[in-house]
C-alpha cells in the first residue's frame, strides 16, 4: 500500500514571526527559504501546512 506524499516548499522566513510557527516550519523539516521536503499526506501535516500557509507552497500532491 503506498502513501500519498505531498510536497512543501518554503517561501517565506520565519523572521520576526511568532514561535508556533517557527516550530511548526520545523516540524514540517523546512528552516531556509527555497528548501523542499515531501511529506506524508496526514490530517496532521495538512494541518500543520495550514498553520504556516503564509509561509510555504504546496508545490505538488
Amino acid at each position: 500500500m503506498s502513501q500519498k506524499k505531498v510536497t512543501v516548499r518554503q517561501i517565506g522566513s520565519p523572521i520576526a514571526r511568532k514561535p508556533n510557527q517557527r516550530q511548526t516550519l520545523i516540524g514540517l523539516g523546512l528552516n531556509k527559504v527555497g528548501r523542499t521536503r515531501e511529506l506524508v499526506d496526514t490530517p496532521e501535516v495538512r494541518g500543520m501546512i495550514r498553520t504556516v500557509s503564509h509561509l510555504v507552497e504546496v508545490v505538488g500532491e
